[in-house]
């Protein structure tokens, strides 16, 4: 229920924010701007998870590092949103509707079944996704997926409110200096 609450909250404080990146978005490329993309949750539960769109409209429906060249198809603002983390503001919606926390594993792609096939060997598949998580702070694009979850686990064992505030701060400090995104 907190997470809710802090949810709502925060997409009222970050609504100018918003309101730039919808208009830099639909200057350039048009609507949609918001990506809805097909994940795995908690149980295996598929969902749709919201982030503003940082491709072309015509950009294949994979993982950005399974493109033949990513860049050609990032939107100048899509630079812009990525390197700070803009593009995942909209998660907050996906907090609002229950299908994601702050802090967890980040949700897979729906196509991604090695991911997907670790976490339920390593029991991490029960775990709410979350906007940021302790791999994320510790790598993200540049981790293995074996590496994402020997950190996902390691963040099940140590899992606390400190723990979750201590990854909140990282991932705040990361964003401004892009440390772990590769585009």
């Amino acid at each position: 229920m907190l997470s809710r609450f802090l949810a709502l909250l925060l997409l009222f404080c970050l609504m100018p924010l918003f309101f730039i990146i919808v208009v830099g978005i639909l200057l350039e490329d048009g609507f949609p701007f918001i990506f809805k993309q097909k994940r795995i949750g908690a149980n295996n539960a598929e969902f749709e998870i919201w982030k503003f769109r940082s491709m072309r409209r015509d950009t294949p429906n994979v993982a950005t590092h399974l493109l033949d060249n990513p860049d050609k198809y990032l939107l100048k603002i899509g630079k812009v949103i990525r390197k700070m983390s803009f593009d995942e503001l909209p998660n907050l919606v996906n907090i609002l509707r229950g299908e994601m926390v702050f802090v967890g594993p980040r949700p897979a792609l729906y196509n991604q079944y090695d991911l997907i096939d670790l976490r339920v060997n390593s029991g991490l598949d029960k775990l709410q996704p979350g906007i940021t998580g302790w791999a994320q702070v510790n790598g993200r694009d540049e981790l293995s997926l074996e590496e994402k979850v020997k950190f996902e686990k390691e963040y099940v064992q140590r899992k606390s409110l400190y723990f979750d505030t201590y990854i909140i701060f990282l991932t705040f400090k990361y964003a401004v200096i892009s440390k772990g995104v590769s585009h």
